[in-house]
């Protein structure tokens, strides 16, 4: 596995959010963080099924337009009585022509559940890949999830996306109830890191 040596890596992200979650997790290792919005890149398309398809994508575009390596991450929820959707188009599933609205999405994984009378506990679980891409084409990959259930009404207003209707195993809130430290020390994305780190950060 290659050891991540460079000082200077891009976010792969135009999210504001997560380049700040990231860069906090790098810090340690003495690397800066910058996001492919503040480079001006663009957004490759996502053309994948998979997960780690799509961050393979979004880290090769951006470690080839910057020369420098990248890292990405793709994540989503999956839903087993929904046959794992939303998957990877868990974004999409929030996108109406004004931007991304969680709650119109969150309530239709609800009512698919619904119409489809699924048994409880309605498992689900977040997932999150993780790649680092260098301008040479060589890319690791790493994966981390959460296991857990679909909760109704939902519940809280800590986290983002599906957080308000997961509650993962071993606990009674949503993700969306958590203390954000709490949620963050479990999260699909902290596991994920874990393997990442252990690869290529740790001597």
């Amino acid at each position: 596995m290659r050891k991540l040596t460079e000082k200077k890596i891009v976010l792969a992200s135009h999210n504001a959010g997560k380049l700040r979650e990231i860069a906090e997790l790098v810090k340690p290792y003495g690397i800066d963080v910058v996001s492919a919005g503040d480079l001006g890149l663009e957004e490759p398309e996502e053309t994948e099924s998979t997960f780690a398809g799509n961050a393979r994508i979004k880290a090769h575009f951006a470690a080839k337009a910057a020369n420098l390596p990248a890292l990405s991450d793709d994540s989503g929820i999956e839903v087993d009585a929904l046959d794992k959707q939303p998957g990877v188009y868990t974004a999409d599933w929030a996108e109406t022509p004004n931007g991304r609205d969680f709650p119109m999405a969150m309530t239709k994984v609800w009512s698919l559940l619904e119409e489809k009378q699924a048994a409880e506990p309605r498992t689900a679980r977040f997932c999150a890949t993780l790649c680092i891409a260098w301008p040479d084409g060589h890319d690791e990959v790493f994966e981390g999830t959460v296991e857990g259930r679909i909760s109704w009404p939902m519940r809280g207003d800590q986290g983002f996306g599906f957080d308000p209707i997961f509650i993962p195993d071993g606990y009674d809130e949503t993700f969306g109830e958590m203390d954000p430290a709490q949620k963050a020390a479990m999260s699909h994305r902290t596991v994920a890191f874990a393997k990442l780190k252990a690869g290529c950060l740790d001597d």
